[in-house]
């Protein structure tokens, strides 16, 4: 259920002001009253949409009279000192819209946020689909399940005398376990629902605790939206057959009002996280609006592909890691070019790695995810961290797949030798010098000293480390340290040329260095 709340944030991203709230913001919210000028019969509902009223006070007194905890009022800011005394005085919470937004669009957020509140497996949008579920578990005679084009629970009638182990497992994990989605797959269960709208039977087995089921697709021109399936032992004929395709096309619409709602809320999530990364000077304003709490933070920056294609399936993981309600999810997340910013609360990188890893295994094991983590951030460094991750992730994608995302205060070293790496790459590295010199030198005569000053630079100037690292005797490192003078002007005692010989070193690794 949708509570005030939540209505005062999501209005706000589209410039809604509350100027007073005499009533609890948990309060919970299941109507909605547009006034309508040519119908004086009384309506009641939690909010109330003041089109056409001339003041405050007239929209106040007729929310009032309609029972509402708050009412919508357009007008510009020479409105507010009259809202919040007669909003006060009347206990009603007055919410002032720009007028720069119509009352079609304002009707649309409201009514899509408050009718449209339950919850879903998305956590967003309206949902008697467990309602509808119970009905559908009537009209056929078995226990129903609905679930979207991912195999996720979405809702299940209440209890049936009949409940088999699958459905168990189903209905608790919130997801169709592996080995039912396999059997039914062997069933040819897939082939008929990308080619059928018609119900489809799957015998039960028994010895593995299923049951016989009948699945029908729910479907949008083309677009399969998800599945409902009743348990039964045999196909279902007439009236009850009859009963899951008209309620497959019910589900459908209730499938769609979920998508446009959860789009909604993305959109104005998506919002904020940006502002906190790109900086804003209300940062703490804001990480209240997304219902996160103030302190340190990491962002997550995230990518995914399958094969060569990438638009999808970073939309695929986007949608899962924006999956379910606020409160249900440790981050925020935005969408932006084809990266994921997730900002997660807390300090532990093991806490980042986790979520990641529980978003990696809702994806399709088809879909690889990379994913870079930044250092600890409070909310005014959230643009600097988002500098981090985004590092972070580059530098993933460069390493295997089965390595753990990194995260920068565990990795910078790595990162600051890429960005030298970077910059060399780009012409910004001197193409001259004792590096360039020896380099060329080895190149040319296959000697070995950019490999036995790196060892040697690496050693801290320890002859024999130096040579266990190459395979030589220390008198050998002596010696070419000696002949490298005959090469190029070098000047090992300085204690800054040798820093930046280490730094010409890591950043311009060439594949023709032995090290």
């Amino acid at each position: 259920m949708v509570r005030l709340d939540r209505l005062v944030n999501v209005l706000g991203g589209y410039g809604v002001r509350l100027c007073c709230c005499p009533v609890p913001r948990s309060a919970e919210l299941r109507g909605v009253v547009l006034r309508d000028a040519t119908d004086d019969r009384p309506e009641a509902g939690d909010v109330y949409l003041a089109v056409g009223l001339g003041s405050v006070v007239d929209a106040v007194r007729a929310a009032v009279a309609a029972r509402a905890f708050a009412v919508v009022v357009r007008g510009g800011e020479e409105l507010l000192p009259d809202a919040v005394a007669v909003g006060e005085a009347e206990g009603v919470a007055v919410l002032l819209a720009d007028p720069a937004l119509s009352w079609s669009q304002l009707a649309g957020v409201v009514y899509g946020l408050v009718l449209e509140g339950r919850e879903t497996e998305s956590g967003r949008g309206p949902t008697d689909l467990f309602a509808l579920a119970d009905s559908l578990a009537a009209a056929t005679g078995g226990a129903v399940t609905i679930e979207d084009h991912l195999s996720r629970v979405l809702a299940y009638s209440g209890p049936q005398q009949e409940v088999d182990a699958a459905r168990l497992e189903t209905i608790m994990g919130r997801q169709v376990p592996a080995w039912v989605r396999e059997l039914f797959d062997a069933a040819g269960v897939r082939r008929h629902l990308a080619a059928s709208d018609e119900p489809f039977f799957v015998g039960g087995v028994p010895d593995r605790g299923l049951t016989g089921r009948e699945v029908v697709a729910v479907r949008v021109g083309k677009e399969l939206l998800g599945t409902i399936w009743v348990a039964c032992s045999a196909p279902l004929r007439g009236a009850r057959r009859t009963a899951l395709t008209d309620g497959a096309r019910t589900v459908a619409l209730h499938l769609l009002r979920l998508r446009a709602s959860a789009d909604l809320e993305r959109q104005v999530e998506s919002e904020w996280v940006i502002r906190l990364l790109e900086g804003t000077a209300d940062a703490a304003t804001v990480i209240s609006q997304l219902g996160l709490p103030p302190g340190p933070a990491r962002v997550v920056a995230v990518r995914a592909h399958v094969g060569a294609e990438r638009h999808a399936a970073v939309l695929l993981a986007f949608e899962q890691a924006t999956t379910g309600f606020g409160w249900s999810r440790p981050g925020r997340s935005a969408l932006s070019g084809n990266s994921i910013y997730t900002i997660l609360p807390g300090e532990r990188v093991a806490a980042a790695r986790d979520w990641l890893a529980v978003l990696e295994a809702a994806l399709p094991d088809t879909l690889v995810l990379s994913a870079g983590i930044s250092a600890v951030a409070e909310p005014a460094d959230l643009p600097a961290a988002r500098q981090e991750a985004d590092e972070c992730l580059a530098l993933h994608e460069m390493r295997t797949e089965d390595t753990a995302p990194p995260a920068y205060d565990e990795s910078w070293d790595a990162i600051l030798l890429q960005r030298l790496r970077t910059a060399a790459r780009v012409g910004r590295a001197s193409a001259r010098g004792p590096v360039a010199d020896l380099r060329r030198y080895d190149a040319e005569h296959g000697t070995e000293y950019v490999a036995t000053l790196r060892a040697w630079l690496e050693a801290q100037g320890d002859l024999t480390t130096a040579g266990e690292r190459l395979g030589v005797h220390g008198n050998t490192v002596r010696n070419r340290l000696r002949k490298m003078t005959d090469v190029t002007s070098i000047d090992l005692d300085d204690p800054t040329k040798r820093v930046a010989m280490m730094i010409d070193l890591a950043a311009t690794v060439s594949e023709t260095d032995n090290h």
